[in-house]
């Protein structure tokens, strides 16, 4: 249970680099935006190269080969998705989510909140975060798209 031997170690540490590598690789040639939280898909995308990681490191059952295609595969269809959200306005719309006000002028918009599924203490969180102590203070809370909260203090 706590040793089984030297195979899986040794298979574990050189599978582990040979897979490193390739994701490094994969990811170099695919650019920043491979690993960005811009939206949902992102995110998924890059928890999915984790886990690909992960299961080509501890899973005898997966080749290297099959875990660099995997990376390979995941990458193509996010950039994939990215060229035509930047192609069609209405792929965008259905892939990529609006960013949206939950406070305004210090006074919580309570539609976005039910809408968003966002409790007015996380907007305040979200304002304590940001070094301010009083809704009052803040001009505008938006949802981002990658699901943070940005805070706009207002002017003084």
């Amino acid at each position: 249970m706590f040793f089984s031997g030297w195979d899986g170690i040794w298979r574990t540490g050189v599978v582990g680099l040979c897979a490193y590598a390739g994701l490094v690789g994969v990811l170099r040639i695919t650019g920043k935006r491979t690993l960005s939280k811009m939206n949902a898909f992102d995110l998924v995308v890059t928890v999915a190269l984790g886990s690909t990681l992960a299961t080509v490191l501890l899973s005898k059952d997966v080749a290297l080969a099959e875990g660099v295609t995997a990376f390979l595969l995941l990458a193509s269809a996010q950039y994939a998705v990215t060229w035509m959200s930047l192609r069609s306005h209405w792929f965008r719309g259905w892939i990529k989510a609006e960013p949206r006000a939950l406070l305004r002028e210090g006074q919580l918009i309570i539609d976005a909140l039910k809408a968003e599924r966002v409790t007015p203490d996380e907007v305040d969180a979200a304002i304590r975060r940001s070094g301010h102590s009083d809704a009052a203070e803040i001009a505008l809370v938006m949802l981002e798209t990658d699901g943070s909260m940005s805070v706009v203090p207002m002017r003084r």
